[in-house]
């Protein structure tokens, strides 16, 4: 129902594996007038925060001089484990609460991603800013000082911690 989040309603997804799917899921191809670079399954709630974080965040980050037109999805709804490790819970990509960016592109046609932007000086500062303004709209954010698993991207998810947001 929000003119902002663009795309094409899913239904229930049924997984493969237990603990797997999600309900009432959409097919999001851009928010905040941004657009993703595949087309990408997730629930509304996670819609929401993907658009809250684009239209406040990311968007301000990099300016209106050369604005971001597009964001680089490396991973979206998929049914697996928590790094595809054997054994492990289910990740929330797999209940479709999740989304991987792994970069930006620029109105220029520039693409910083996050592998290398977040060693360079140049973009370093944005990129750390928007993965910082992540926590809030999303209930986990890791980045590349996480771990190996996400040195090239942003993994964002709606999960609900105890505590609060989990960041790292």
């Amino acid at each position: 129902g929000d003119i902002d989040i663009q795309g094409e309603p899913v239904g229930s997804v049924v997984g493969s594996l237990p603990g797997c799917g999600a309900k009432s899921a959409v097919r999001v191809s851009s928010v905040a007038g941004v657009q993703l670079s595949k087309k990408s399954v997730m629930t509304c709630d996670m819609a929401k925060s993907l658009n809250r974080w684009v239209e406040r965040d990311v968007e301000k980050a990099f300016g209106r001089r050369n604005r971001v037109v597009s964001l680089r999805v490396a991973a979206h709804y998929s049914c697996r484990t928590r790094n595809n490790r054997p054994g492990a819970r289910i990740s929330e990509h797999g209940k479709g609460k999740a989304i991987d960016i792994s970069g930006f592109t620029l109105e220029d046609g520039e693409t910083i991603t996050v592998l290398e932007g977040w060693q360079k000086r140049r973009t370093r500062r944005k990129l750390r800013k928007i993965w910082k303004a992540a926590c809030g709209p999303f209930g986990t954010v890791l980045g590349p000082d996480a771990d190996r698993y996400h040195k090239d991207h942003f993994h964002l998810d709606v999960a609900r911690h105890r505590g609060g947001s989990y960041c790292r």
